[in-house]
C-alpha cells in the first residue's frame, strides 16, 4: 500500500461543497467550473525522452516545458505498446484487448461496437465534442469517430497520413503531410499548410466557436507527426542539422512544430478567459521511436516492446482552479484511468454497462497534495501484433505485467523497478513468489481477454472506405497528392 499526499475532491456534489472546503484566505470565487472545458493533447510516436523538460539535451521544447511546470506530473504513467491500442484504452478504460483490438491494422485496430466511449459519456452529458488529427480506431463509416460520440470530425484515416493497407485501414490516396485532404464532418476539405499546424488551426477555431456558446467542450487533438514518414517543414527540420542524424533532426523538427502549435493553444485559452477552467491533459501515445538512440531518460526499448520504453509516457495535466500543479505523482497510472477520471470530475452517471466496462481508477484524489491511499494494483501491456490466427502463440510473446514495484517480461524476465528502473537485472531467481503471484495474475487476466478477441477473423472490404469515399467526392482515380 503506498500513501500519497492528496485530497480526495467530490467533484460530483456540486460547487457549493466546494466553498465550504475552501482553504483559509481563499475567497469564493475560486471555486471550480462544475463542468470544466476538457482538452487532451495527444501527439504520436512521441516518448518519454523527446521533451527538454524531461531531460533531453538536445531538443528544444519550451511551451510544453512550461506547461509542465504548472501541472500535476504523472511520473509513472503507462500507456500500450502502439498507437490505436492506445486510443482504445484511453477512451473506453479499459485494456484495448477488451474491446477487439490487437493491432494497428487488418481489422484489428476496430473499436468494438459494443463499448462505450467517454466522448459519448459527455456528449449526453451536454457537451460537445470534437476529434482534430488521428482517429485510427476503424475506418469503416460504423466505427468513425461520429458514430463514437464526436460531433466535430476532422480526421484523416489509417494510422497516419497517406497510409494505405489492405482490407478497411487506409486514408486519401496519394496524400501527405503538407496540404492533406482530412475529412471533415463527413466530407474531405484540401487543406493548405503543414498537417500539425492543420489541426490545431481547426480545433483552436472551433474552440473560439464553442467557448461563446453555453456548453462545455471536449477537444481531443491527436496530431499524426511525429510518426514517420518524417516529413517535416525545412526551417524546423534544419534546427538540428550536424547536430543529430539527419532522420533524427526531422523528427525533433516535427515534435519542436509540436510545441509550437502546443504554445499557440495555451496562450489562445489565457486570451479568451479559459484557462483557470480547462482540463488540459498532454500525453503521448506510446513509448520512444526515431529519438530512442540520442535520449530515452535512462529506460529500456521502444514502441513495440513491453519494456518501460515503450509504454511510459509524459502525462501533464493541468486545471489551474483544480488541480494544485508544480507536483509530481509517482503512483502507478495510466491510459486506462483518464475515462473514470473524466466521468467523476463530471459528475456524469454512467450506465450499468459502462461502469461494468471501467477498469481503472479515478487520478481525481491526486488533484490536492493530502494524503490518500493508493492501493498496489497490476497493469498489462501486451504488443499483440500476431499473425493470424497466432494468438495462443503470443500468450507470453511481447508481453508485461506490472505492479506498483516488479515487471515481469515475457513471462520470464523480473525486474525490480525502484531498483533498477532500466530493467538491466534480471531477479527472477530471487523472487519466486513474486515471479508466481505475476504468473497467476496474469493467467487469469489471459483467460478473460480471450472471449473478447472479436477482430481476430474479420474480414475487410475490397477496397479501402477512405479512397472510395475520396474517389466519390472527386472522381475515380482522383488523388490528394499535392499538384507540382
Amino acid at each position: 500500500m503506498l500513501t500519497y499526499r492528496v485530497r480526495v475532491l467530490p467533484f460530483t456534489i456540486g460547487v457549493s461543497f466546494w466553498i465550504a472546503c475552501l482553504a483559509p484566505g481563499v475567497s469564493a470565487s475560486a471555486a471550480p467550473a462544475s463542468k470544466p472545458n476538457i482538452i487532451i493533447v495527444m501527439p504520436d510516436d512521441v516518448g518519454y525522452g523527446d521533451f527538454s523538460c524531461l531531460g533531453n539535451p538536445i531538443i528544444h521544447t519550451p511551451n510544453i516545458d512550461a506547461f509542465q511546470k504548472q501541472s500535476v506530473r504523472f511520473t509513472n504513467f503507462h500507456v500500450s505498446p502502439t498507437c490505436a491500442p492506445t486510443r482504445a484504452a484511453l477512451l473506453t478504460g479499459r485494456h484495448e484487448f477488451k474491446s477487439g483490438v490487437t493491432h494497428t491494422i487488418a481489422e484489428r485496430e476496430r473499436l468494438s461496437l459494443k463499448a462505450t466511449t467517454f466522448a459519448q459519456v459527455l456528449k449526453a452529458d451536454g457537451y460537445t465534442t470534437g476529434i482534430f488529427g488521428k482517429w485510427h480506431l476503424g475506418d469503416e463509416q460504423a466505427y468513425q469517430p461520429e458514430r463514437r460520440g464526436f460531433d466535430e470530425t476532422f480526421v484523416h484515416g489509417a494510422g497516419g497520413i497517406g497510409q494505405s493497407y489492405p482490407g478497411s485501414c487506409g486514408d486519401a490516396p496519394g496524400n501527405t503531410y503538407f496540404s492533406p485532404a482530412i475529412r471533415h464532418n463527413g466530407v474531405f476539405e484540401k487543406t493548405d499548410g503543414y498537417c500539425t499546424d492543420v489541426f490545431f488551426n481547426q480545433a483552436l477555431t472551433w474552440i473560439d466557436a464553442k467557448r461563446k456558446a453555453d456548453a462545455p467542450f471536449f477537444a481531443f487533438i491527436t496530431p499524426n507527426a511525429a510518426h514517420t514518414p518524417l516529413q517535416c517543414p525545412a526551417d524546423y527540420a534544419k534546427r538540428h542539422a550536424g547536430e543529430v542524424p539527419e532522420n533524427v533532426a526531422r523528427f525533433y523538427g516535427m515534435i519542436e512544430n509540436i510545441d509550437d502549435n502546443f504554445g499557440r493553444l495555451t496562450a489562445a485559452l489565457k486570451q479568451w478567459g479559459l484557462e483557470r477552467d480547462t482540463l488540459v491533459i498532454f500525453m503521448t501515445d506510446n513509448g520512444g521511436t526515431i529519438g530512442v538512440p540520442i535520449f530515452n531518460a535512462g529506460m529500456r526499448g521502444a514502441k513495440v516492446t513491453p519494456y518501460e520504453g515503450g509504454i511510459r509516457v509524459p502525462a501533464f495535466w493541468r486545471w489551474p482552479a483544480a488541480i494544485e500543479g508544480g507536483r509530481d505523482v509517482s503512483a502507478l497510472t495510466a491510459h486506462i484511468d483518464v475515462f473514470p477520471t473524466i466521468a467523476e470530475v463530471v459528475g456524469a452517471d454512467l450506465s450499468p454497462e459502462a461502469r461494468r466496462q471501467v477498469e481503472g481508477r479515478s487520478l481525481v484524489p491526486f488533484f490536492k497534495d493530502q494524503k490518500i491511499d493508493w492501493p498496489n494494483r497490476t497493469l498489462v501491456a501486451h504488443v499483440g501484433r500476431w499473425e493470424r490466427g497466432k494468438v495462443e502463440s503470443f500468450k507470453y510473446v511481447g508481453v508485461s505485467i506490472r505492479d506498483d514495484r516488479y515487471a515481469l517480461v515475457n513471462n520470464a524476465e523480473l525486474y525490480d523497478l525502484q531498483t533498477d528502473p532500466g530493467q538491466k537485472t534480471d531477479v527472477a531467481a530471487a523472487h519466486p513468489d513474486v515471479l508466481a503471484r505475476l504468473r497467476k495474475a496474469y493467467e487469469a487476466w489471459w483467460l478473460d481477454v480471450l472471449p473478447r478477441l472479436e477482430n481476430e477473423d474479420a474480414v475487410g472490404p475490397k477496397v479501402n472506405p477512405y479512397k472510395e469515399w475520396y474517389e466519390k467526392q472527386f472522381g475515380e482515380g482522383a488523388s490528394a497528392a499535392p499538384k507540382s
